[in-house]
């Protein structure tokens, strides 16, 4: 449990730096909210793999991915948290 518990801390981060440094801008994230967004992308990447290739139905439609689905969704992720961000910096 406590293996799971680490392999998905550190594809969390890898995969949250790595979407970071793709997404072009400047992004006001903390370590832990990169984790975060990292551990978010891949159930993102997850769904994303599931409703593209059918694979593994059998464990659900939320599950996690491997680090590249990880990484994909932790753009799509970070793209939409981006814009949804500079649409609230807008109105105030």
């Amino acid at each position: 449990m406590l293996g799971l518990i680490l392999t998905i801390l550190i594809v969390g981060a890898v995969a949250g730096f790595v979407a970071r440094l793709l997404v072009p801008g400047k992004q006001d994230l903390s370590v832990v909210a990169t984790i975060v967004l990292g551990i978010v992308g891949s159930f993102v990447g997850g769904l994303l793999g599931y409703l593209l290739f059918g694979k593994d139905a059998s464990d659900g439609l939320l599950q996690p991915a491997g680090i590249i689905g990880s990484i994909i969704g932790a753009v799509v992720a970070l793209l939409i948290w981006t814009a949804a961000h500079r649409r609230t910096s807008a109105r105030v």
